[in-house]
């Protein structure tokens, strides 16, 4: 079943549960906030990522990845010069189908997309699997930053975890889409622990990069 959504593309990828904050300035997404906050609750619009072309400027958007996330709003504060400072969530998966460019920002006509969790003892063992990975990873990165990075909190949940690594891991635009776009937990975990083999072994090879920031919190489908 689809549904028509304001959109909001960007140079990232927003995975459900994954908190996003946004800072809105461009009028055409200034007119979306406006438009949210004349409509009902929950306040929705989907995040997805840019395939070609820029945020901003004249330039514009030119092509859009298939798969993004719907945003479910938390928190919108106005500053004096019209601007929004917007607090979201990740909630639900989504396929664009068709682009609508009636308004001066982009609405979707969007498909939901149903997490497929697989053998769930299978999905069990690749958890524990890119939970060992993913704290090597941080520790590589830790080795080379000098720092200490606390992974204490990792979910044990196969599919809250792929959402929490996809999420943290430094990497392309690509491959953090293409992990968006697995169609299920088990297929996105594996794909995470090869990344994490190659990244942890490119880290040791070369410089420092940043740490990153994987918070997190449950949501809720409704």
């Amino acid at each position: 079943m689809s549904d028509m959504l304001p959109l909001f593309p960007l140079s990232t990828v927003l995975f459900p549960g994954m908190r996003l904050p946004l800072h809105v300035f461009e009028e055409r997404y200034r007119q979306l906030v406006a438009d949210l906050l004349t409509g009902p609750e929950p306040r929705r619009f989907g995040i997805i990522a840019i395939r070609k072309g820029r945020e901003t400027g004249t330039e514009g958007v030119t092509a859009l990845y298939d798969i993004g996330c719907v945003a479910t709003v938390r928190q919108i504060a106005e500053r004096e010069d019209g601007r929004y400072d917007l607090q979201t969530v990740g909630a639900q998966r989504f396929r664009l189908l068709s682009l609508d460019k009636s308004l001066p920002y982009f609405q979707g006509e969007i498909e939901p997309l149903a997490e497929e969790a697989g053998d769930p003892a299978i999905a069990a063992r690749l958890a524990q699997r890119v939970q060992a990975a993913f704290r090597g990873y941080l520790n590589a990165l830790a080795d080379r930053g000098g720092g200490m990075i606390n992974v204490a909190s990792l979910p044990d949940e196969p599919e809250l975890l792929s959402y929490v690594v996809g999420a943290a891991m430094i990497i392309d635009l690509p491959d953090r889409q293409a992990l968006l776009a697995a169609p299920d937990v088990i297929i996105r975990l594996k794909a995470e622990r090869s990344l994490l083999t190659r990244e942890t072994a490119m880290l040791r090879a070369t410089t420092s990069r940043p740490a990153p920031d994987f918070s997190y919190e449950p949501y809720s489908q409704n």
